[in-house]
Formats: structure tokens, C-alpha cells, sequence
């Protein structure tokens, strides 16, 4: 049975993943290829809502998806202490896959800003070291407004985003807390913490896997620097990794979608075309 502690959602289409016939079929879903099952991960914070415009743009073209968020106090203080409560999530999300019998679909991962890139860093792991889902085929992943490296004022902004409804004393204190702990662990006591956990951007950075990748950032971002998705592009394509990406300038943090949805949707559908195609 599909597990009960994991608050996921899953879209099934009515139409199946795949066709004789090339085209698109009356449906309007995709045809004569082996559409992806695509799992999306949210960013911080963000509700069901906000991930269905993301989910409708697969589901659409005859996609099965599934969208879950992990909960913001893992994201944003177990993963600051080092306790990889994460690890726990991405294996129950990879769970699914073998309740749902659709483990051998092919996967493209569509991951938000560094809560879903914490994440996604364990699902790699879990894939390289789990023998259960050692067999699963990821044929891509979609990065959008991540990953990017420590960027305390940043983080901030997202959390107190978070935390925006919230009364303002358990605001401060959460968000005071959370500055003690990155400034404890990330700056003080970093070559101590380096010991025992590896922080998840350096881990993206040298990830084993090969399956192409595409950044959607913008300079505009105030909460995930360009400079640091740029840098994971340089890293990515220095180990052959079929890289690409695209900076939408003027778009805010996970705001891509919102201010240039044509442009955005063209390149989740092609990219996911031409991995499916690989």
C-alpha cells in the first residue's frame, strides 16, 4: 500500500504513457514515445496549489506525476544541524514507485530552489546505493531557481517568507534560531561538521550521475545568487554531463512560471522530449 506518512500527491492520466502512433492524440496528450513519470519536489514552504500549475504542464501530455514538499523545519534545521531526517523522505518517495507498480516508467525529476535540491541530493544517493532502486532509469532533471550554495541572507528571506503568517514573536525567535544555527555549524564549526556531513550543494557538484540537466534561474533571484547556479552548470558540464541553462533575467525566485509561462512551459516540454528521446 502506498505509504500513509508521506503527504503526497499522484496524477494518474486518463490516457496511457504511451502510443503506436505519433503526434498528438485526441487528448491532446503526447504520442508514438514512453512518456516520463515526472516527480516533482517543492521548494520551501510552498502548498499543493503552487505545484499543481507545475504538475498540469506534464499531466497534460499524458505524464504521471507526483509532487511532494518536504516539511520546512527538516529542510531548514535538520539539514543545517547534519541530521539527514531527509534521507528517510526521498526513500519512502522512491517507495511509491514499487506501491504504485511503476517503477520501470522513466523518471525526469523537476526539483525548486534548495529545499527541493536537499532533497533531491538523497534521492541520488538512495539510487547509487540502495539496491532496491539501484534498476530505476532517470532519463533527466529540471533545476529550477537552485541550487545554490550557503547564502545565509537568502535563506532568511525564504524562511521568514515561510513564516510570514506566523506571530511575530515565534517569527523572530524561528528566524534567529535559524541564523545561530547556520553561522554555528556553517562558518564556526565547519571543518568539524564537514566530518560527519556533507553539505548538499558540494554534493551536486560532484554527483555520479550522467542524465542531461537543466537550470532555469534568474539574476534577479534574491534568495538562490546566479552565480552559484552558474557555477554548478561550469561543474556539471566539466564532467560531461549534458548541461543547459537559462537565465530569465527579470523573474523572482520560483517566479519563472508565473512571469513567462509560454517560455517556461516550451522548455520543461522539450527538454522532456529530448530526454525521452536520448
Amino acid at each position: 500500500m502506498p505509504s500513509a506518512e508521506l503527504d503526497y500527491i499522484i496524477e494518474i492520466p486518463d490516457q496511457p504513457c504511451r502510443s503506436r502512433e505519433s503526434g498528438l492524440n485526441q487528448g491532446g496528450t503526447e504520442a508514438g514515445t514512453r512518456q516520463p513519470l515526472v516527480i516533482l519536489l517543492g521548494w520551501g514552504g510552498c502548498t499543493d496549489k503552487n505545484l499543481a500549475k507545475y504538475s498540469a504542464i506534464y499531466h497534460k501530455r499524458g505524464c504521471i506525476v507526483i509532487r511532494y514538499t518536504a516539511p520546512w523545519h527538516m529542510v531548514f534545521f535538520s539539514e543545517s544541524l547534519g541530521i539527514p531526517s531527509l534521507r528517510v523522505l526521498a526513500q519512502k518517495l522512491l517507495e511509491l514507485l514499487f506501491d504504485y507498480e511503476i517503477e520501470k516508467e522513466p523518471l525526469l525529476f523537476h526539483v525548486f530552489s534548495n529545499a527541493g535540491a536537499m532533497l533531491y541530493r538523497y534521492v541520488l544517493e538512495l539510487l547509487q546505493t540502495h539496491r532496491r532502486f539501484c534498476h530505476l532509469r532517470v532519463v533527466g532533471t529540471i533545476f529550477d531557481s537552485g541550487p545554490g550554495d550557503s547564502n545565509l541572507v537568502g535563506a532568511l528571506r525564504a524562511l521568514a517568507a515561510i513564516l510570514e503568517h506566523r506571530p511575530a514573536a515565534l517569527r523572530l525567535l524561528l528566524l534567529l534560531a535559524f541564523a545561530l544555527v547556520a553561522v554555528l555549524f556553517h562558518v564556526l564549526l565547519a571543518p568539524l561538521t564537514a566530518l560527519f556531513h556533507t553539505h548538499f550543494y558540494d554534493r551536486l557538484l560532484d554527483a555520479a550521475s550522467r542524465w542531461p540537466e537543466l537550470y532555469l534561474y534568474s539574476r534577479a533571484d534574491e534568495v538562490v545568487l546566479a552565480r552559484d547556479v552558474e557555477r554548478m552548470v561550469e561543474a556539471r558540464l566539466a564532467q560531461r554531463v549534458l548541461a543547459r541553462s537559462v537565465d530569465f533575467v527579470s523573474s523572482a525566485h520560483v517566479s519563472h512560471l508565473r512571469d513567462f509561462p509560454i517560455y517556461y512551459t516550451s522548455l520543461c516540454v522539450n527538454f522532456m522530449r529530448s530526454c525521452v528521446h536520448c
